[in-house]
């Protein structure tokens, strides 16, 4: 029998000591081996550069690595082999960011899985976490009723015994839309508690109306002795009533100790934001049409009403374009052997998947009916690996040397010069706009290298055109401008920056063209490359930066990666999971991040809401994603519906624990 177990460890650098990532394989097996190579992935990445103790690096691509023992090396039974790497271009934080997929490679070229450990950090010894906290409701509340978002207006009177669940009256065509969209929700949140039910189940009538003159999301609540009524302007107003009410029975029945159903006032509300986001990232890892449709139902249940969709990234191609099969033959799938090698923990088996078209429209219909808008991005110029590896001609034929990304990926970025570009995305966006009927496309644009193109004749032939010899003999061969920068729009005016604004513009207008609107990463406003008017940005670097682009104009949407980057840890705990780039932020500091401050009063004109976007890179383990994403998720929908002075930090910990979950990993107390 041939087995193997992949443990690896962290040291960071010190005064006695360099860093060190330790890579110990051990032969669990009754044979010993020799002319292996051991493969392995997880968010941390070698340094192409870095000195290998006691191995010999064979490949690296981002933060897949293949290494080897040195020549003429056996692997005895029960022993274990130790290479050290001196020198990672994304180092460890958390126990997460290690590797946590590894496979061996025998000399024969047969591939044996290797059961992997999480890394251990020196001179940490906790109890790893996992699974989301557990905010425990208290016996006494700060506020009567369990809603969140807190409304604008509660004045709720009296007390009664919470109702078995509710009988629901709708009159008119939108009340009865409202009325099935919230009956499914309810029904597929908390399929036992039977919150909707007839009369004859003892269903409290709750009347469901329409009343005109309210906003567009704004809902009102009557309570009486005997039952309840929902009024509202539009079909999203009487949802959001009745996703209120099925909180505030929720918090009656099962804590009725804590929380009351009321028998008389009324609850008037509406959203402080029109934009209230949450981004999923499915490339870096996948989650499937009945995982997105899950995470719907839940941002449904906290009044979110904008779905960011990224469905393309250096790691992989996740949507359906039947111009380019290839795209989903290829780009999709991970694995030993394949165009994309196992990245993120996916390991050697292949690994991936996509959205078809029809996935994609039931996924669309669904989230409409709960009142979601669903935000499609292709990013582009940049994180393209996945796709260029899936069509190589969309390359410079004759393009020399290799820039890197900030990720670790070479030669990742759609080329501006090369026109069978743009007839290639100007088929994606027709294709893409087809699927998703609310008009947006998002281009991404972030993180071009900063050596993009700098071996391209076409791409320094344009650089010339637009900006003269002098920068072309700037940029011609700058290969590895790695930095510790995440991309060229950190330096306006560079090469790069220029050709990639030249490259927003013209997609910019291609969408325009085809009646919609262009969002982007906050990239997609340098060099002015999209019209104001049709546009909106994500400002993600930080605070001042979502300010001053406000104040040049631009539509505005606030995601700091410091606060409502959900894929930062909790806290700079090593045992806690997720990244550290950016900093962390437990769920208080998340909660009270406020996005208007540092705005002018003609600089929140421009601002449209706040986005908590989830990237994936540490969430192979899915109760890292239930860890990562709650109670945060439910502090950002809180902090884009209701008013900074209506915010409170106990009442929110008070009510979190009745917020449900995507996967039900709690943590162990």
């Amino acid at each position: 029998m041939i087995s193997f177990s992949l443990s690896t460890t962290w040291t960071p650098a010190a005064d006695d000591a360099p860093l060190g990532y330790g890579i110990e394989l051990t032969n669990t097996g009754s044979e010993p081996v020799s002319g292996f190579k051991l493969g392995f992935s997880g968010p941390a990445r070698i340094d192409p550069h870095a000195t290998l103790e006691n191995g010999r690096l064979l490949v690296r691509l981002s933060n897949h690595t293949l290494i080897a023992p040195p020549e003429g090396y056996v692997l005895a039974p029960g022993e274990t082999w130790i290479a050290t790497a001196r020198g990672l271009s994304y180092g460890l934080r958390h126990w997460s960011d290690g590797a946590n997929s590894g496979y061996v490679e025998l000399s024969d070229g047969t591939v044996v899985p290797a059961a992997t450990t999480p890394t251990r950090g020196k001179g940490h010894n906790s109890p790893l976490l996992k699974g989301a906290v557990r905010f425990p409701v208290p016996a006494k509340a700060p506020v009567p009723v369990s809603i969140i978002p807190w409304p604008r207006s509660v004045a709720t009177t009296g007390a009664r015994i919470a109702p078995p669940g509710f009988n629901l009256l709708p009159e008119g065509e939108l009340a009865e839309r409202a009325a099935a969209a919230f009956s499914t929700l309810v029904a597929d949140l908390f399929p036992v508690e039977a919150i909707v039910r007839p009369a004859s189940e003892a269903g409290m009538p709750v009347a469901i109306r329409a009343k005109a003159g309210l906003a567009e999301e704004a809902y009102e609540i009557a309570f009486s002795e005997n039952g309840a009524s929902v009024s509202a302007t539009t079909r999203q107003g009487m949802f959001y009533g009745l996703v209120t009410l099925g909180q505030i029975l929720r918090g009656a029945r099962q804590y009725p100790q804590t929380f009351v159903f009321p028998t008389g006032g009324t609850i008037a509300d509406a959203p402080g934001f029109a934009y209230r986001g949450c981004h999923l990232d499915v490339a870096r890892q996948f989650y499937t049409g009945a995982e997105v449709s899950r995470l719907l139902k839940l941002l449904a249940w906290k009044k979110l009403n904008k779905f960011h969709w990224h469905l393309s990234e250096d790691e992989a191609w996740r949507l359906e374009i039947d111009a380019y099969p290839q795209l989903t033959e290829i780009g999709a799938w991970r694995g030993h052997g394949k165009a994309l090698p196992p990245l993120l923990g996916s390991g050697p088996q292949p690994t991936g998947g996509y959205y078809s078209k029809q996935v994609v429209r039931d996924i669309v219909a669904l989230a409409d009916s709960l009142a979601i808008t669903v935000i499609p991005e292709i990013d582009m110029p940049g994180h393209f690996y996945a796709a260029l590896q899936s069509l190589p001609e969309l390359r410079d034929p004759d393009e020399k040397g290799e820039y890197q990304s900030v990720q670790g990926f070479p030669n990742n970025s759609l080329n501006p010069a090369h026109e069978p570009v743009y007839r290639f995305v100007e088929t994606i966006v027709d294709e893409v706009l087809e699927m998703f009927p609310a008009g947006i496309f998002h281009v991404g644009a972030d993180e071009v290298p900063l050596a993009a193109w700098s071996g391209s004749p076409l791409a320094l032939d344009l650089i010339e055109k637009l900006a003269g010899p002098q920068m072309r003999k700037k940029h011609e061969g700058q290969f590895n401008q790695l930095g510790n920068h995440h991309g060229a729009d950190e330096i306006e005016g560079s090469p790069t920056a220029i050709l990639q604004a030249h490259f927003i513009r013209r997609v910019h207008d291609y969408i325009t063209a085809k009646g919609a609107i262009t969002g982007g990463w906050e990239e997609a406003a340098h060099g002015d490359a999209v019209e104001k008017d049709k546009s909106f940005v994500i400002g993600w670097r930080n605070v001042e930066i979502n300010a001053a682009l406000a104040e040049r104009g631009f539509n505005i949407v606030v995601s700091p990666g410091q606060r409502y980057y959900l894929d930062m840890a909790n806290s700079l705990a090593w045992a806690e999971p997720g990244a550290g780039w950016a900093g962390w932020s437990g769920p208080q500091e998340t909660y009270e991040f406020e996005a208007r401050a540092g705005f002018s009063a003609a600089g929140l004109e421009h601002l449209m809401g706040v986005q908590a976007c989830i990237w994936s890179e540490s969430m192979t383990d899915r109760a890292i994603f239930d860890r990562l994403v709650f109670p945060r998720l439910s502090a950002i929908a809180e902090a884009g519906w209701t008013l900074p002075e209506r915010k409170s930090w106990p009442r929110f910990q008070a009510l979190a624990g009745l917020m449900p979950i995507m996967y039900g990993n709690w943590a162990v107390e």
